[in-house]
């Protein structure tokens, strides 16, 4: 292990003592056309919104979803061993309460009702945004605690063509491999095409060193990870935009792969299709996504079979009027989906459903005000969701030249569609199972000052509370039959600040972070349940915080962070845990220019301190290990 972290750590080293180059280029106009925002950010005033910057996202692009928003969210995670699967706990909900939109769809699985953040890598996609609490006004199913929007971006902006191949070689014999490229054709007279097409590739053998840690086994696990995506967009100055958006997924992954008693693997497979034409104020859009996940133990050669398709279709207009100094938009849409799966547990014959959803947003701009009201009403096959609407207000208390303060709040009611496996598995499943609804309430101030010409302090504060009725539960004194039996409340308090200072040689920053979550469990609904009323839900820490820093000059920069956790409690009466942690990495990198070729380095240290830290199972995670990084892009800018 010491020769191969010396290793690791000589090649880090030596990579930053190259030469630096310098880059230069220019932009061209825009056409005169609208600018699209995502609908849950511009219609959801006063709720928390937080967009992850491009710099930090070059930083974890060989990673997943999964570490860089446990690095900058107060997001705790529920990860199940190195290359494993990996859920989210947003505001102390469920992993079936955080809604991830691609491109305005929501992509988690029916059966499962959540995502595989550990399948997400951070290369695939170009802006990537978190919403905080309830928006199911304008998202829909599962946005109960938090949504994650993954966007991509045509860069209009850039004409010409750029190439990219990058590679990550990390300890345990872990490798990663991303090629893509990128091109934007000239602003013509009529029409221009942008587009991108990328294909990455991750093999994780995880070939650990060590057998334990602190007395705790480490499991070992094989992950290979492949996939495709094809972004093409065509627009015109009529104001007219067609994209075409595919995103292609297969995932292997194989856990205590030499003991062929106990070892399970699952492959699982994801095809996503959406196409969007928009004209004017009106948008119409057409997809198609099949999920596949295949699963065995022990024997491979017999796995359980799951298949997913839905069909989805989305039309909306939006009104947009003036009226002295206020801004009104108003956006109406409607949105169907057909469900047709395949389970083995399930039964021989395959389920079919439809879902429908018919919503209002607008959107009031005026003096100091930002308003919006929000209603959406949702019908499911044999299913009655509650109406869920939203109100919204953002007030700019202080504003001038050096300082802002604007405070926020909003109101909504949520709901969550009973998964596919809830209604339909045999003999645990309820067919007869309820929507879930909550009701989420949140307050915050935000911040900005200019200190001095090139030294700006932003700062936000919020306190949230999320009442979630009808919590589904397979409950173990009935067999482990789902049953709506829980009502969950979380509140608590999240506050975060950063502090930036630029000259023109030099730039540094710090950015902090702390959340409080009080998460429990408020409805007697057996003699047993006594016990657990008002105890902190399993694996949602009480305490989560964070702290970044970073130092730069020309090209090199240096980056520190660290996330810590208290404790998780494992058992629902709180009497046993996991113990709380903290981690810290450090980030080295460098850029070279050879021609029209520029090369970024970036070195990595993970888990700096060789931390002893068990997240879900009593099985330990990593300790230290090392990754190195180089990324070659040649572009070609049209003048």
């Amino acid at each position: 292990m010491r020769c191969r972290d010396g290793v690791f750590l000589s090649l880090l080293v030596g990579s930053f003592s190259f030469a630096n180059g310098q880059t230069s280029g220019s932009d061209q106009l825009l056409p005169s056309v609208t600018i699209r925002g995502t609908t849950p950010e511009r219609f959801s005033a006063g709720q928390k919104t937080q967009r992850i910057d491009s710099v930090t996202l070059e930083q974890f692009r060989f990673q997943t979803l999964t570490d860089v928003l446990s690095y900058t969210t107060p997001i705790a995670f529920k990860v199940y061993g190195a290359g494993q699967l990996s859920t989210a706990s947003f505001r102390g909900t469920s992993a079936n309460h955080t809604a991830v939109l691609w491109n305005g769809i929501n992509i988690n699985q029916p059966t499962l009702g959540q995502t595989d953040f550990s399948t997400m890598p951070v290369a695939g996609f170009d802006q990537l945004a978190v919403q905080y609490g309830s928006s199911a006004s304008c998202v829909g199913s599962d946005a109960v605690g938090g949504s994650i929007l993954l966007m991509s971006n045509p860069r209009w902006k850039q004409p010409g063509f750029s190439a990219s191949v990058g590679q990550q070689v990390a300890s345990f014999r872990n490798l990663a491999t991303h090629v893509g490229i990128r091109f934007v054709s000239p602003a013509g007279k009529k029409w221009q095409l942008a587009g991108k097409s990328f294909l990455y590739t991750t093999h994780s053998n995880n070939d650990f060193p060590y057998r334990e840690r602190g007395n705790y086994f480490v499991e070992r696990s094989l992950t290979n990870q492949k996939g495709f995506i094809q972004d093409l967009y065509l627009r015109n100055q009529k104001n007219q935009q067609f994209s075409v958006n595919v995103w292609v997924t297969d995932n292997d992954l194989v856990v205590t792969p030499y003991d062929t008693t106990v070892r399970e693997r699952t492959l699982s497979q994801s095809y996503r299709f959406l196409t969007t034409y928009e004209t004017n104020k009106l948008t119409l859009r057409l997809g198609w996504i099949r999920d596949r996940i295949d699963y065995a133990r022990g024997n491979f050669n017999t796995p359980s079979h799951s298949e997913t398709d839905r069909l989805i279709s989305r039309i909306e207009r939006e009104f947009t009027h003036t009226y002295h100094s206020a801004q009104l938009s108003f956006r109406v849409g409607g949105e169907w989906s057909h469900y047709r799966t395949q389970v083995d547990g399930y039964g021989d014959k395959p389920i079919q459903e439809d879902r429908a959803d018919l919503y209002a947003l607008l959107r009031m701009q005026f003096s100091r005000w930002l308003l919006s009201a929000n209603v959406r009403q949702a019908f499911v096959t044999r299913y009655d969701p509650p109406l869920t609407p939203s109100l919204g207000a953002e007030f700019l208390i202080l504003k001038n030249a050096n300082n802002n303060l604007t405070a926020k709040t909003s109101a909504g009611r949520s709901y969550r569609v009973p998964t596919l496996n809830e209604r339909y598995w045999k003999g645990l499943g309820n067919p007869n199972i309820r929507p879930e609804n909550g009701f989420n309430l949140e307050a915050g101030l935000s911040a900005r000052w200019f200190l001095h010409e090139k030294l700006t302090l932003s700062a936000e504060a919020t306190a949230f509370r999320n009442r979630i009725d009808d919590w589904s539960y397979w409950n173990p004194e009935s067999g482990y039959r789902v049953e709506n039996l829980q009502l969950v409340v979380a509140r608590g308090l999240e506050w975060s600040a950063s502090l930036h200072h630029a000259t023109n040689h030099w730039q540094w920053g710090l950015t902090a972070g702390y959340a409080l979550t009080r998460s429990s469990q408020e409805r007697v609904y057996n003699a047993y349940a006594q016990d657990i009323i008002g105890k902190q839900l399993v694996y949602v820490p009480k305490h989560t915080g964070r702290l970044s820093a970073h130092l730069a000059r020309g090209k090199n920069r240096v980056t520190v962070q660290t996330q810590a956790s208290s404790r998780r409690f494992i058992t629902f009466d709180n009497s046993q845990y996991l113990r709380g942690y903290m981690l810290t990495n450090v980030l080295l990198e460098t850029q070279v220019k050879l021609g029209p070729v520029e090369s970024r380095i970036q070195g990595q240290v993970n888990n700096l301190f060789d931390t002893v830290y068990l997240n879900v199972k009593r099985n330990a995670m990593p300790g230290r290990n090392f990754a190195i990084q180089l990324i070659c892009n040649l572009n070609t800018k049209k003048q």
